[in-house]
């Protein structure tokens, strides 16, 4: 999959045992499972260990499919997971015998009597098989490439294995990044047209071109076959593409019927389910992208959980805060929180906004560890701003140089938060700054902080008023100075 993308947002899983339980019910694992047990000393399996043609209608009876037209199909498909899932164990032809035969894998019994997270290894075997069946060259492109002694001659095919996967992984990948992020499309369907120009159409093309809507349109055709293939699995709920947008006018079946082109659903619609985020985020970490979920922090020390929620969204940071405070005494919790967040270092302002947002989550009995660092030059703010939180009063003030310090440290930990971008969140927060001290920058250009200058910077250049971002520049400029000296 491609890795030339921001920094994923941690995704909120269900339990393993919730995922086990929608693996078990796919459609396609069903079926895998049902051959399974069906399999014995009698079936007859070729050399590839493919079901006999002469045994798919037993199979397909076995599914349940006889009426269905398509149930050998859907039967040979079902085999070939099972196969590939090791639910079937295959004995390979002996001999001049045309034929093998097969009997219950030893992965069959993992899904009866496994953890559930041998369940979802079972389930992540059969979604590798779907995943290739979903890169395969077409039925008609083979029929095509199948020569006199019946092979494929795969060098006449224009399909290129290494191009399909990075595209299917692609797509994949950014409708993952659309569930997870903050504010992105999260439990709503996302429109297959938007899905697949988000491959194709450059972000600085300003009106597609006719060849770039043209490639749109061909790899929607080829995704809404693959979306197919992938919703057996569980991996997606999929609206495909209404069939009558592909029928012409004139053609013998006579005119296309009146659609409505403002009813986007009728392009197909796709959305991970709970367990395609998981085994889309699965083949993430497989390979080498930064895919983290919520949960992943709870089990370590409170410096790496402050680093680790530097980016988080609000609520999954807040999701990831509470599972980690559940594994602490309080007192303990606040104390280990308050220490991971001193520091001179880059990340340091955003370790201590985090600290504060998590110590909000604590209860009173972190008061007596909060309290001990009320004089300390770092943490002494945020300590204050948590006992007054709860209503304390006898608080002492805080210093003039505590709070111009404060504030510098607040203005750098929201810049590195937004990732140095300016965000109307900054600029209502340097407005309420400068509004509530005058002077501010006459003193600000002095703090004793690394950032002082680069936050005087930024103050600059969000303030609405030109007056007092000049003002800003300038002690910006001292500060600078300042420090070189």
């Amino acid at each position: 999959m491609t890795q030339d993308r921001p920094p994923l947002p941690p995704v909120r899983l269900p339990s393993d045992a919730e995922l086990a339980r929608d693996a078990l019910a796919a459609p396609l694992l069903t079926r895998a499972v049902r051959l399974a047990r069906w399999a014995g000393p009698e079936t007859r399996v070729g050399a590839g260990g493919e079901l006999a043609d002469e045994q798919l209608p037993a199979a397909a009876g076995v599914l349940g499919l006889t009426e269905e037209e398509d149930g050998p199909a859907f039967a040979s498909e079902a085999w070939r997971a099972a196969v590939d899932a090791g639910l079937v164990e295959v004995t390979d032809p002996d001999g001049d015998e045309e034929y093998g035969s097969a009997g219950p894998g030893d992965n069959l019994a993992l899904l009866t009597s496994g953890a559930p997270q041998d369940v979802l290894a079972v389930w992540r075997e059969v979604l590798e098989a779907v995943h290739a069946d979903a890169i395969a060259p077409l039925l008609d492109d083979l029929s095509d490439a199948i020569g006199e002694d019946g092979e494929i001659d795969y060098g006449v095919l224009d399909w290129d294995p290494e191009a399909e996967t990075e595209f299917l992984d692609g797509v994949l990948g950014n409708l993952y990044l659309l569930t997870v992020a903050e504010g992105g499309a999260g439990e709503e369907a996302v429109p297959l047209p938007a899905l697949a120009a988000s491959m194709i159409v450059p972000d600085d093309m300003g009106e597609p071109t006719d060849d770039a809507l043209e490639q749109v349109s061909v790899a929607m055709m080829r995704l809404d076959d693959q979306f197919q293939l992938l919703e057996s699995i569980g991996l997606v709920d999929y609206q495909p593409v209404d069939e009558s947008l592909m029928t012409e006018e004139g053609d013998d079946d006579g005119p296309a019927p009146a659609v409505d082109d403002s009813d986007v659903s009728r392009y197909g619609l796709v959305r991970l389910t709970p367990l395609g985020l998981y085994g889309v985020r699965a083949r993430l970490l497989e390979d080498g992208v930064a895919a983290p979920a919520v949960g992943d922090l709870v089990d370590k020390g409170a410096d790496v959980l402050l680093d680790g929620l530097a980016h988080y969204p609000e609520i999954a940071a807040r999701a990831e805060t509470e599972q980690w405070l559940g594994r602490r005494d309080e007192d303990a919790a606040a104390r280990e929180l308050l220490a991971a967040a001193r520091g001179t270092d880059a990340g340091a302002p955003l370790r201590r906004l985090r600290c504060q947002q998590a110590l909000s989550l604590v209860g009173e009995r972190a008061e007596h560890e909060v309290r001990a660092v009320l004089d300390d030059a770092e943490l002494g703010g945020l300590a204050r701003v948590w006992l007054a939180e709860r209503g304390a009063t006898d608080v002492p003030p805080p210093s003039e140089a505590m709070i111009f310090w404060l504030s510098v440290d607040t203005v750098a930990a929201q810049l590195d938060a937004d990732q140095g971008m300016d965000s109307e969140e900054l600029s209502g927060l340097v407005e309420g700054l400068t509004g509530q001290h005058s002077g501010f920058f006459d003193a600000a250009w002095r703090v004793d902080h690394p950032a002082t200058a680069d936050v005087l910077e930024a103050m600059g250049r969000v303030h609405p008023d030109r007056r007092v971002a000049k003002d800003a520049r300038k002690a910006a400029f001292k500060a600078r100075s300042r420090s070189d000296g």
